[in-house]
């Protein structure tokens, strides 16, 4: 097995991801541990979850560690969101690292969460990295 003290994960989660990822039931990983299908289910979601923490604390010190940053309002509309990366990016004199329709995709696959009819319903922090890559965090997202 893995170390896990570098990670978010316990030694139990990553057991149970690991037989999970091999193809194994619920109900074999239970029998494999001596506990039940509930438990086994229970440590599979409580992994998936420090998974997510961990993914969504490095997009936030990504957006924090990108030279330009900048926050956008609830309300705001993804045209316009697209329009202040770019407006951002040239006052740096940074290129963005995508054309505007692959950026509107971008931005629409990262805000998905946050979003309704292409409008914004809480406000982002976006950060332009120097290589042009654009890191978008929002708080429920």
């Amino acid at each position: 097995m893995a170390n896990v003290d570098s990670t978010v994960l316990t030694e139990r989660q990553v057991e149970v991801l690991e037989r999970r990822e091999q193809g194994k039931t619920q109900r074999e990983v239970a029998e494999e541990l001596g506990t039940t299908d509930a438990n086994v289910s229970a440590i599979e979601r409580a992994a998936e979850a420090n998974v997510e923490k961990a993914r969504r604390t490095l997009e936030l010190v990504q957006t924090l560690r990108a030279p330009v940053q900048f926050t956008v309002a609830a309300g705001t509309c993804f045209e316009d969101i697209v329009d202040q990366i770019y407006a951002q990016g040239d006052d740096a004199g940074l290129k963005v690292d995508h054309c505007r329709p692959e950026l509107y995709a971008h931005l629409y696959g990262l805000l998905g969460d946050v979003a309704s009819e292409n409008m914004l319903e809480e406000p982002i922090d976006v950060g332009l990295t120097s290589e042009g890559t654009v890191k978008v965090f929002a708080e429920s997202g």
